[in-house]
């Protein structure tokens, strides 16, 4: 088959577009997926920069999120049949070949039945934000109807994701965004409040939003400065969930005067460490959001989709911020 193979640590010209060994169904409950779609997500340009999980495993595919069609499945497999369009957020974080390529072997019990009204591509650029952003919010934060919240990066890919689950959840959601064209985004998924964080100081302007309490619930999306701004914008006694690691000089001292809940989202958590019951319960997550695809209900923003070959352009797009998410097509 056809992959874009990760050699080596560096920049996005160490991804290479050639040929790679077909995967193979090694267990009865595993499927093969022949690839349409792959979501191209910050953390593929982490682990392509900085080493993935397993960085004595190179070369590697890189790759978690992935929609195609079923085109074998093993002995045991129970929920799908060839032919079956799927999605799914499995490997590529080193330890097992990733979707940036033609075909995939996954079990069985990790993938969804894709959305009938998306595509392929879109289907691929849902599965790791979409996870992440149900996960902060219902799991994590345990956020309710009437509560205000705080959605970092409203126009990215975990925040466009979590703004309209938030607003499903019947909360008041208020987001900060980068350009009035981001902000004029956003308010299409129906947020309440856009603030433009380059015009303004989100902090006051949180307070001003929230009558001077601060939120009851934040989704911290984009880590450093931002993490510790947020703590005097959330309300005394209030949550705010991260998806980044806290730096070392952290100053902690609002938050704890604020007798804050602090709580981290890691989504890969459960493929890292082989947690399947976490896993299947993602795959849940999937097949039940599917519904609210195929109901109007929610939406995903694929802002550019690239041939396979293109991947390495598309880590350099991606660094310079998108709208939404970016894709590749699988021929």
């Amino acid at each position: 088959m056809k992959a874009v193979v990760m050699n080596a640590v560096g920049g996005p010209e160490v991804l290479l577009y050639q040929d790679a060994a077909d995967p193979v169904i090694r267990n009865p409950t595993e499927i093969l997926v022949r690839l349409k779609a792959a979501g191209v997500n910050p953390l593929d340009t982490k682990l392509r920069s900085k080493g993935t999980f397993y960085p004595d495993k190179l070369p590697t595919i890189l790759g978690c999120d992935g929609a195609g069609v079923v085109s074998a499945v093993g002995s045991a497999v129970q929920r799908f049949k060839v032919e079956d369009a799927v999605y799914f957020c499995n490997g590529g974080i080193g330890a097992t070949p990733g979707t940036y390529a033609q075909y995939a072997v996954v079990d069985e019990a990790f993938v969804a039945h894709k959305p009938v009204t998306l595509d392929f591509s879109a289907a691929a650029a849902v599965p790791l934000a979409l996870i992440t952003a149900w996960e902060s919010l219902h799991e994590r934060g345990k956020i309710r109807k009437g509560q205000s919240v705080l959605i970092h990066a409203g126009a990215g890919g975990v925040g466009h994701l979590a703004v309209q689950l938030a607003k499903q959840a019947g909360a008041w959601v208020c987001t900060t965004v980068g350009s009035k064209a981001k902000a004029e985004f956003v308010r299409g998924l129906g947020a309440d409040e856009a603030i433009q964080y380059h015009d303004k100081d989100f902090t006051q302007a949180v307070l001003d939003w929230s009558e001077g309490d601060g939120v009851e619930l934040a989704l911290d999306t984009v880590g450093g400065d931002t993490f510790t701004k947020t703590f005097p914008a959330v309300r005394f006694y209030g949550d705010l969930i991260t998806l980044l690691q806290p730096g070392p000089t952290t100053d902690w001292t609002v938050a704890r005067q604020r007798n804050l809940r602090i709580t981290y989202e890691l989504m890969l958590t459960p493929m890292y460490f082989g947690l399947h019951e976490h896993q299947r319960r993602q795959a849940e997550i999937l097949e039940n959001c599917a519904r609210l695809f195929d109901t109007g209900k929610l939406r995903v923003h694929v802002e550019r989709c690239y041939p396979l070959a293109e991947a390495a352009q598309a880590h350099r797009d991606l660094a310079q911020g998108v709208t939404g998410k970016l894709v590749l097509a699988i021929d």
